[in-house]
């Protein structure tokens, strides 16, 4: 018999309806339930695409026993992470702070008034790897609220008065200075792995907010270092097993320091983070190669995980038949069996299939050499290598079709689909793809459209038509974010005015009076034992740090400075931390560099459909400038000017379409010719920084 989950909208909380465990959804209800019945609440979080909920699930809450010792002794409640983040970030700060780690599944056991007093991740159902049992657990917890409850009490307040004290804690501000990016950039440069990539050592993450930060530092100072970092990271992750390298698209990260082999999850804000830094330094440093990861990955996405209604879903799982990653791997005689021997050859030693394989006796697909060296090993040449693998891609991708599919968590999430919003239009101006800038349409059309409540509100989740709880400060960013990315690519002015609506609901709902910085949670949400106010990036960017991004440039394009005022003063409290910790504080260093900069506007005047109109964007869209703003002028409105002073004064000339590059407040003389146009973008890169 179903549990109270069979109505939820979650998909990782529907996997658990079936349980025998008398899972709550979490609530006002649930909450009331265990004052009501005197015992302490278990909230388990996950989320549906991870490999270790799916175990602790299928070892512990499908077992009759642990669930009647469970039902029997707690208010258990069931938390999809990606749902209710605030949830999440509350009691993973209290177990990490409690024991010293975090991860998913998360366990917490918790007062009847919702404080946390003890908890963990994972509980084998039997001791091991020097772990209690989950069962054990369970009773010690137990008897530990019956026979020491004072204690228990006494200590889960001890710990409410810290995370209080962490989420009202504002840190002291400080100057902010180029020299904060370069202090960043050494600090991280330690941690660079030489040999395969990326920060750090196993388990390895791809990091795209500090690949931002780095490519920035190149464009700002031409660093060579910079440049080889980049180079050496995305080469090394577009070759590596983290990369699907028949279907596109990147796992969430790699167990081995060479990305090798990936936890094979994929997750949307890692493909949408992944799509812009692969795109920007395609543009920054000429690569062709990363012009193909974009756009193999967003044909992935649209392909794999999109809804038809326009949004994007949220992951898919690493698990298929029981077996992670059973629907990735290869064997050399599936391999043959599907090109033909000849083919097969060819694209064994292209992708490193052997016998024995490279991972639970399969074969992860993999670029271990070029496609010279595999040239050279076979007797042909390097282009028959490619052309070979180009043919062979689509054939191994219909065959691996035909296996099982892994889960798709299919709900849509609002901050993560602001990202989407943003990789797809970005990419199909900078790239000229005018199907990426239409697909991005539908994104934000459906988004701005489905995901609000009654009151018109917007919501973090929409399922199959059912909204969930109010959008989060992030989602509110990374929507801005997209939007003011979709109406660059399509120079529509609706897309603007979105944006700075979004932007004034934004500010409006989450600020905290006695701070620059943001809440996370608005004035219509749920309270919770504390507000949270999460201010590192993580695998996705913080809301405050893509809060004040955002600012920045609704300010320069408004002329709000109080909203520049107010992403100074974000960043001026977080100034030392970015400098001293840059690995937590990716998003923070690009938002940094962006405020430091000299703004610049390109100013379009003319109709979006003109040929020439797109040949000026074309040109503008091809470089790499992470501070150029490109918006379109409109002298039949009258209103354009009012809202976006920027836009004010700029005509076509000699009836035809018009650039006006301006920076430090004076504007380049107006251009028509898409070539004078580049000289003149060239130049003012190079004196962007110059006075800084």
């Amino acid at each position: 018999m179903p549990n109270r989950l069979a109505d939820a909208t979650s998909p990782y909380l529907l996997q658990h309806r079936d349980n025998p465990v008398d899972w709550e959804v979490w609530g006002p209800e649930a909450l009331a339930r265990a004052v009501a019945e005197d015992r302490p609440i278990l909230v388990s979080i996950g989320y549906s695409a991870c490999h270790w909920c799916h175990v602790m699930a299928h070892e512990s809450f499908e077992d009759p026993a642990t669930a009647e010792l469970m039902n029997r002794e707690f208010v258990c409640v069931k938390v999809d992470r990606e749902e209710r983040p605030d949830v999440d970030g509350i009691y993973m700060q209290a177990v990490q702070a409690m024991t010293g780690h975090g991860g998913w599944p998360l366990n917490a056991f918790l007062t009847p008034e919702g404080v946390p007093f003890f908890g963990g991740t994972y509980w084998p159902p039997t001791p091991r790897m020097g772990m209690p049992a989950f069962a054990e657990v369970l009773r010690s917890v137990a008897e530990a609220w019956r026979e020491r409850r004072d204690d228990v009490v006494g200590n889960a307040e001890q710990l409410r008065a810290y995370l209080e004290r962490v989420a009202s804690a504002v840190p002291d501000p400080a100057d902010l200075s180029p020299a904060i990016l370069d202090a960043a950039f050494a600090a991280l440069v330690p941690r660079f792995d030489r040999e395969w990539g990326g920060f750090g050592g196993a388990p390895k993450f791809p990091q795209p907010a500090i690949l931002d930060a780095v490519l920035r530092h190149h464009h700002r100072t031409g660093d060579d270092e910079a440049a080889n970092i980049i180079r050496r990271t995305l080469d090394a992750m577009a070759d590596g097993g983290i990369y699907d390298q028949i279907g596109g698209g990147f796992a969430r990260y790699s167990v081995d320091a060479e990305w090798l082999v990936p936890h094979f999850e994929k997750m949307a804000y890692d493909n949408a983070q992944l799509v812009s830094i692969y795109l920007d330094a395609h543009r920054a440093l000429g690569e062709a190669r990363y012009r193909e990861v974009v756009e193999e990955t967003l044909t992935y996405v649209d392909r794999e995980m999109s809804v038809p209604e326009g949004g994007f879903t949220s992951a898919q799982d690493a698990d298929s038949e029981g077996e992670e990653g059973r629907f990735y791997v290869w064997d050399p005689a599936e391999i043959d069996a599907v090109l033909g021997p000849e083919d097969g050859r060819v694209v064994r030693a292209a992708f490193g299939v052997m016998a024995g394989g490279n991972f639970e006796g399969h074969s992860i697909l993999h670029r271990p050499r070029s496609w010279a060296a595999v040239a050279a090993e076979l007797g042909i040449t390097a282009d028959e290598v490619e052309a070979t693998v180009r043919s062979a891609r689509p054939r191994l991708y219909a065959a691996r079709a035909e296996r099982v599919w892994p889960g798709r968590d299919d709900k849509v999430l609002l901050g993560w689909n602001g990202m989407m919003l943003r990789a797809f239009a970005d990419a199909g101006r900078a790239l000229d793809r005018a199907d990426l800038v239409e697909r991005a349409v539908r994104c934000a059309t459906f988004l701005l459209t489905e995901l609000r409540d009654a009151d018109g509100r917007l919501t973090r989740t929409w399922k199959d038509g059912r909204t969930g709880v109010p959008a989060f400060l992030d989602d509110h960013a990374h929507l801005i974010d997209g939007l003011l990315a979709l109406a660059s690519a399509t120079l529509d002015r609706r897309w603007l005015d979105e944006a700075v609506m979004v932007t004034d609901e934004m500010v409006a709902t989450f600020d905290d009076p006695d701070s620059p910085l943001f809440f996370d949670t608005g004035i219509t949400h749920e309270r919770l034992i504390t507000r949270p106010r999460d201010l590192q990036d993580g695998a996705t960017p913080a809301g405050n740090s893509v809060a004040a991004d955002v600012l920045v440039r609704v300010a320069t394009l408004t002329g709000r400075t109080d909203y520049r005022d107010r992403a100074a003063g974000i960043l001026s409290a977080l100034a030392g931390a970015m400098a001293e910790h840059p690995a937590a504080f990716g998003r923070y260093l690009a938002t940094l560099d962006s405020y430091l900069a000299t703004p610049r506007e390109l100013v379009l005047a003319g109709d979006p459909a003109e040929p020439g109109m797109r040949a000026l964007l074309a040109v503008a869209s091809a470089r790499y400038d992470p501070h150029l703003l490109i918006a379109r002028s409109d002298p039949g409105d009258p209103t354009l000017a009012e809202a976006y002073p920027i836009l004010a004064d700029r005509p076509r000339r000699n009836d035809r379409p018009t650039a006006y590059l301006c920076e430090r407040m004076v504007c380049l003389p107006p251009v028509t010719d898409p070539a004078d146009l580049a000289i003149q973008l060239d130049q003012g890169t190079a004196i962007a920084w110059a006075d800084v």
